[in-house]
């Protein structure tokens, strides 16, 4: 069997003397992995860092076992551009670490957060703009994995406006307000995640990367029986910091 496709690196493991197995989120197929012969080389290596995409293709007896990568050069080389920002740095760990974690060999699901993917890796040089765009992509995430949020109404009193908070429960958006007698029990809703023109300080980062980091840890990761991946808490600590 053969087949070809462009990807987004996610990682890799060493095989044997200087081989690599490669983990890629493809456009079309999902999360692949295949073996790339002299991969973890000192020549080679630099080229499949995680968060650099590449054109591949990929060869085998059979679709269910580990085939072989054939690589071209790396035609994004995201991770170097990026060795003087440790918090664009930790976001790429995050996004490699979750999607390796939640996704398995030829989840085709896997395919719809790709373009996600790539926007919010090809935004982290503007730091300004990609912590918000995180956020949003950890939602993507759930989203395409069948555990989206419900943040268009309140599940109170179904109004679309004011919402300020999610239920831990449901994943249902709620006015404060309707709310009052455990409000305290809420998730905080930041308003960016319901106005796009709204802007995104540390305060609302912070209060995003709590929300959607509940949600994927306990719909997707807990579900699996998995903790919450360490790079993941490593950024969101990092992020914290943050004005």
């Amino acid at each position: 069997m053969h087949w070809r496709d462009e990807g987004l690196i996610l990682g890799g493991r060493k095989f044997g003397e200087s081989g690599l197995i490669l983990d890629v989120l493809t456009r079309t197929r999902g999360r692949r992995s295949g073996l790339v012969y002299g991969g973890a080389s000192r020549k080679k290596r630099g080229q499949f860092e995680a968060g650099n995409s590449v054109d591949l293709s990929w060869s085998g007896r059979l679709e269910e076992q580990l085939g072989r990568f054939d690589v071209a050069e790396a035609s994004k080389h995201r991770a170097a551009r990026l060795l003087d920002l440790p918090d664009a740095l930790a976001a790429v760990a995050s996004v490699s670490a979750l999607l390796r974690g939640v996704l398995n060999e030829g989840d085709q699901a896997g395919s719809n957060i790709y373009e996600a993917s790539l926007l919010l890796l090809d935004s982290l040089e503007d730091d300004a703009v990609w912590p918000a765009l995180y956020v949003r992509w950890e939602l993507g995430l759930l989203s395409a994995l069948g555990f989206g949020l419900d943040l268009d109404q309140c599940a109170v009193s179904g109004a679309n406006d004011g919402l300020t908070h999610v239920s831990p429960r449901t994943g249902r958006a709620v006015k404060g307000s309707e709310a009052e007698d455990y409000v305290d029990r809420l998730l905080v809703l930041p308003r960016f995640l319901c106005d796009p023109a709204a802007p995104a300080h540390g305060d609302d980062i912070r209060s995003g990367l709590a929300l959607t980091g509940f949600f994927v840890e306990r719909r997707l990761f807990h579900a699996i029986n998995k903790d919450l991946p360490e790079a993941r808490r490593r950024l969101a600590r990092r992020l914290s910091r943050r004005d």
